[in-house]
């Protein structure tokens, strides 16, 4: 055991030794951090982890000057799920937070690229915030859609980019400029909120849209406006506050009232419309306004349509056409009723014969009240089932039991024509039977009918009369003291009357004149009236609103036969 230890002694005594000049050395030597760059090693874990950002690639790595982040240079590749980003070099912290710094280029598949100069990510927000330098922009490129702006921020966690300081988006159809902007690439739809401008595209073509909000859709190329929005082309305006416009068709459903002006200056409003910008038509539902500045006239109603291209429309449901002569509100303002009122344009193509032009093309303008006509301005009112009016003749034919009515005096027959002047009649025609009748007093009525009468009138009032055929009179002349006290009966082939201030001034009859001449105390009651007449004072429209008023009694006269017809 002895020996034992005496043959340990040099061991022990040479490892004493070695550690004495080893701790000698430990004192003298300074330890050095080695910062020599090193290629990073990639992991080989599943590169479709959720919120997960790999480093895939950089020629150098080194450490950050705190524990939380990583410095890699040169050829940088990142990866977060299908998403990658290349950039000159970053930082890359702990927390999967990325800042990316030259030639930054984030792609998607083959389909989705964004190129910035610099990029902020955030591993707990999934926010990529990218930056362009001074003059410069960061672009977004999806297919066919190219967003540019100065600061623009993607959401990963939801795959949506948007920008808060300005920014464009186009296609092959649009160009979109805005303040705040949104863009899906997977929706492929765009929000553009203050200050939004649409700008077509397309050759020749003249729209502009100008909203403060807009969904619009890359796909389809339909905008959706929920603001008041102004649509500009050359074909004419649109305002809205609440609906879609097709840029591809130039379609438009629009609500919450809209207005369409057309080139002509024509303007259709209605609680619903839908235009077609290519056809130049308009369809409006509910409480429908089509107004003809041109042409002093206004159409309403509960639905109807316009056609700009052919100048027609149509008016159904509640329509009323109202024709003024200074404006709308004027006392001359004439208010027209009926079933459905329609407008449209004739055009009469050029005639040559020989190569030599005979007649040149022309246009005339119709408009046609049919059925259950009624009408009302303050000095004339009047009914019939059918109205047409000639714009180019200044022509206003009144159909099928046409009555009209000026303060007390009442007429009416099978067809009245009247030619207008301003807005006021200056000749009247009933070719086929008329009758005309006077309110004197009580049950006293000037009653005058003929086969065929014409009238002419200046400062509407009546000038001159003539009536020719089967003429039949009854007329009570007024006595020096204004009292009424004899009736005449006259019967005659012709008869010519000439008024001043509304009475009659003189009267001619001639061939055959029969009458005579009763006191009204004598004067038995089948006197008092000529075998066709009739009052029709309670179907008389009272106001504007009474034209609206189809009674019964109306109906039925205008399903009798004409009125030459009875006995």
């Amino acid at each position: 055991m002895r020996r034992d230890c005496m043959r340990l002694l040099p061991l022990a005594a040479a490892v004493i030794v070695a550690l004495a000049s080893l701790g000698t050395g430990w004192g003298r030597t300074t330890l050095r951090r080695d910062r020599t760059p090193i290629r990073p090693q990639v992991p080989g874990a599943s590169r479709m982890v959720a919120d997960k950002v790999f480093l895939e690639r950089a020629d150098e790595l080194r450490k950050g000057r705190t524990d939380d982040y990583q410095v890699v240079v040169g050829n940088v590749l990142f990866r977060r799920a299908g998403m990658y980003m290349y950039c000159d070099s970053a930082l890359f912290f702990e927390t999967d937070s990325v800042e990316a710094f030259g030639n930054i280029r984030m792609e998607q598949g083959d389909t989705l690229f964004v190129y910035a100069d610099q990029l902020v990510y955030g591993g707990n927000t999934r926010l990529a915030t990218l930056y362009a330098d001074a003059g410069k922009v960061v672009k977004l490129i999806n297919r066919d859609v190219t967003l540019t702006t100065e600061i623009f921020n993607y959401d990963m966690g939801i795959e949506l980019g948007y920008y808060e300081v300005g920014g464009t988006l186009w296609d092959k159809q649009n160009r979109l400029t805005s303040w705040y902007g949104e863009y899906s690439p997977s929706t492929k739809e765009a929000v553009f909120q203050d200050q939004v401008h649409l700008h077509s595209l397309r050759p020749n073509d003249t729209l502009d849209i100008y909203t403060d909000e807009m969904l619009y859709s890359t796909l389809t190329h339909v905008a959706t406006l929920d603001t008041t929005s102004t649509i500009i082309s050359g074909d004419g305006t649109i305002y809205t506050s609440y609906g879609t416009y097709n840029t591809e068709n130039q379609q438009a459903d629009l609500f919450s009232r809209s207005l369409v002006k057309a080139r002509n200056g024509n303007t259709l409003t209605g609680d619903t419309l839908f235009y077609d910008r290519e056809r130049g038509f308009g369809r409006a539902i509910g409480n429908i306004e089509l107004r003809d500045s041109a042409n002093r006239a206004i159409l309403t109603g509960d639905e109807g349509f316009y056609y700009e291209l052919r100048d027609s429309a149509r008016v159904w449901g509640r329509a009323l056409a109202r024709q003024y002569s200074a404006n709308e509100e004027a006392e001359d303002t004439l208010y027209l009723h009926a079933d459905t009122i329609r407008t449209y344009q004739v055009i009469t193509p050029a005639q040559f014969e020989n190569d030599s032009l005979v007649a040149a093309a022309d246009s005339t303008h119709y408009m046609v009240a049919a059925p259950h006509v009624r009408f009302f301005r303050v000095d004339l009112q009047g009914l019939c089932d059918s109205m047409t009016l000639v714009q180019r003749d200044s022509m206003m034919y009144l159909d099928k039991h046409p009555v009209v009515w000026s303060d007390n005096r009442q007429i009416f027959g099978n067809e009245i024509q009247v030619h207008l002047q301003d807005s006021t009649a200056d000749w009247a025609r009933l070719p086929r039977f008329g009758f005309m009748a006077e309110l004197i007093e009580d049950e006293f009525y000037n009653q005058l009918t003929g086969k065929e009468m014409y009238a002419t009138f200046a400062d509407r009032s009546i000038r001159t009369l003539d009536v020719s055929g089967n003429v039949q009179a009854i007329y009570l002349p007024m006595e020096n003291d204004s009292t009424y006290n004899k009736i005449a009966n006259i019967e005659s082939s012709f008869l010519s009357a000439e008024f001043a201030d509304q009475q009659l001034q003189r009267m001619k009859m001639w061939n055959e004149t029969n009458g005579t001449m009763t006191p009204l105390y004598l004067a038995r009651k089948n006197l008092y009236y000529l075998p066709r007449f009739r009052w029709f004072e309670p179907l008389r429209p009272k106001d504007p609103d009474d034209v609206f008023n189809i009674s019964k009694e109306m109906l039925d006269l205008m399903a009798e036969p004409d009125f030459d017809s009875r006995p």
